[in-house]
């Protein structure tokens, strides 16, 4: 795999990240990774090489560029931990609904212009709070993201009118939800009420409980389970290759 520093200019300023692609000269589907809360790093770096292997130039751009470049957390992941929480709130809270808009919207652009992707339907993909964020990136460009994925999204279905889920009625692309048990971030309550939304909106799309806990896909995460990671990762190249490979 080829991976290459890259800088996305959005309204708020400039993103840091990485493109990465197959090693051999050609043209590639583009996918939008989105890393979940702890941020860029050796992990879901190595998630995102492993993707490109199916022959995608996947962007893996810092979203949490607002509080500066990786590691987002210098100190090690403990759940629950004050320090922890406090810097969670501190890099979550810039990202409102309108700027998760702007910078997908800026991230797909840059992705489009890559030299090395081809076409102009490309995936998204979230993990943990990113989820809403990869949904949100096939609402701003409908006729641009031809799939999405989202596994242990949090807060896919809330009550407030900023909800990810009223956004349903502007996606065209086929979704997949892999969520978690036990997810206080996306209890069985929330993940039954998007399971009616998504019925009700009539569109292409799987939801699926798998019986791990948030965060059970990404290594470096202590409730990472590798055989229901492994499931998870089939479902995404599946949906990526039977909606962007067609084209």
């Amino acid at each position: 795999m080829v991976e290459k520093a890259v800088e996305v200019r959005t309204p708020d300023g400039a993103a840091d990240g990485f493109l990465i692609q197959p090693e051999e000269e050609g043209r590639w589907p583009g996918v939008l990774y989105l890393t979940d809360i702890g941020g860029i790093r050796d992990a879901n770096r190595g998630m995102a090489t492993r993707l490109a292997g199916e022959g995608y130039a996947v962007l893996l751009p810092n979203i949490f560029y607002r509080n500066g470049k990786p590691p987002i957390f210098n100190f090690p992941f403990k759940f629950g931990d004050e320090r922890f929480v406090k810097r969670m709130n501190e890099i979550r809270d810039p990202l409102t609904p309108a700027a998760m808009d702007h910078d997908v919207s800026a991230y797909i652009d840059s992705l489009g212009k890559q030299p090395s992707v081809k076409g102009n339907a490309f995936g998204a993909v979230g993990f943990c709070f990113s989820g809403q964020m990869a949904l949100r990136a096939a609402a701003v460009r409908p006729d641009q993201i031809a799939a999405v994925a989202s596994f242990h999204g949090g807060g896919l279905y809330t009550d407030s009118p900023a909800s990810p889920h009223t956004l349903l009625p502007r996606v065209k692309a086929r979704l997949y939800f892999g969520h978690g048990i036990e997810d206080r971030s996306m209890p069985q309550e929330a993940i039954e009420k998007l399971d009616h939304a998504l019925a009700a909106w009539g569109g292409q799309y799987a939801s699926e409980v798998y019986q791990a806990h948030h965060g059970w896909t990404v290594p470096d995460n202590p409730a990472y389970n590798e055989p229901q990671a492994e499931r998870a990762y089939k479902k995404l190249a599946d949906l990526l290759n039977s909606t962007l490979k067609r084209n």
